[in-house]
């Protein structure tokens, strides 16, 4: 039983953090290839882009990933209820 929540605790956070973590990192390698072309090392020219990208992010994904976790927590919840019998 521990083992299958833990699991599915994993995989939800596995799939809730993928779309940000992926368009940051999307938004980080275009800045990196940008400032080696143009040799511009300015470190507020990678910070801000990437604050501006995770916070698209999580608005354009946030409704969905409170219901992914909001789902896992009635899981969890219902597994316990139904384990304390």
């Amino acid at each position: 039983m521990v083992l299958n929540l833990g699991r599915q605790a994993v995989w939800t956070v596995l799939s809730v953090s993928a779309p940000v973590l992926g368009l940051t990192l999307a938004v980080g390698l275009l800045v990196s290839i940008f400032q080696a072309t143009t040799q511009i090392h300015e470190q507020t020219l990678t910070f801000a882009p990437k604050i501006v990208a995770t916070l698209v992010a999580l608005l354009v994904c946030g409704s969905w990933m409170m219901n992914q976790m909001l789902d896992l927590a009635r899981r969890l919840l219902g597994d316990l209820s139904s384990y304390a019998r």
